[in-house]
């Protein structure tokens, strides 16, 4: 469904992306594993089309994201990193304008404020929301459309314990419903529980590939979480 072919993304002297390459199939969930600046959010602005690659190919059920940047969108729902609404719109207002941005009936706006469970919420106003808050209200409007493709950069970034909880119930729904799921992630934890496979990534490069089980040898042989990601640092820095 997703096809990743050398990717590589460069800003001025700034190697942000160095020839990424990987495939997602229909209905896997793919997590990008890695530290702040380490190229997951450049890798999914691109195969949003948000970045022009310096060079490299990504297609999206076979059609090049460059060549049909329509097309391709409308099999997105894309959850970025950073999220801000206007302070002055309620819960339920931000989902409405979303709605009619989508063409969808104001009843899914309401539908996924309650999937969301902004009961006591819906009608307050944005600026009286805790960052928690308005990354709920973004994953909300994420999963307004009924799309088959959702990616979704550092989604529990702010969440509390309870709107972690209610993120991975999301994905988990997601998953039976065969959608095909990026998210990134600096904690292994929300990889283990929740993904396919995870692609790790270290100084703009896609080190490795893992399925959940393999990651899992690799953990208990390094010892740590922390021993785990210096393990293909290493491996990285070897290679140059």
């Amino acid at each position: 469904m997703i096809r990743v072919e050398r990717l590589t993304k460069q800003y001025g002297s700034f190697l942000a992306v160095d020839r990424i390459s990987f495939e997602v199939n229909e209905g896997e969930v793919f997590a990008f594993l890695g530290p702040n600046g380490s190229g997951k959010t450049t890798t999914m602005k691109s195969i949003v089309g948000l970045n022009v690659p310096t060079s490299g190919r990504i297609f999206i059920n076979g059609l090049d994201v460059q060549r049909h940047p329509k097309d391709t969108k409308q099999f997105i729902s894309y959850l970025p990193q950073r999220v801000v609404f206007p302070e002055n719109l309620t819960a339920r207002e931000v989902m409405r304008f979303y709605s009619r941005i989508r063409k969808l009936p104001g009843m899914f706006a309401d539908a996924a404020l309650e999937r969301a469970r902004f009961n006591g919420f819906s009608d307050k106003l944005v600026s009286e929301f805790s960052g928690g808050m308005v990354q709920r209200l973004g994953l909300a409007v994420a999963a307004l459309p009924d799309v088959p493709i959702l990616l979704l950069d550092e989604p529990t970034a702010n969440l509390d314990p309870q709107g972690v909880k209610r993120f991975r119930e999301f994905i988990l729904q997601q998953k039976e419903k065969k959608k095909t799921i990026i998210f990134s992630t600096h904690m292994l934890s929300e990889a283990e529980q929740l993904a396919d496979r995870v692609g790790i990534f270290v100084g703009g490069r896609l080190v490795a590939q893992e399925s959940i089980d393999a990651l899992h040898n690799e953990l208990h042989a390094q010892g740590t979480v922390e021993d785990l990601y210096l393990h293909y640092v290493g491996i990285h820095q070897h290679e140059e």
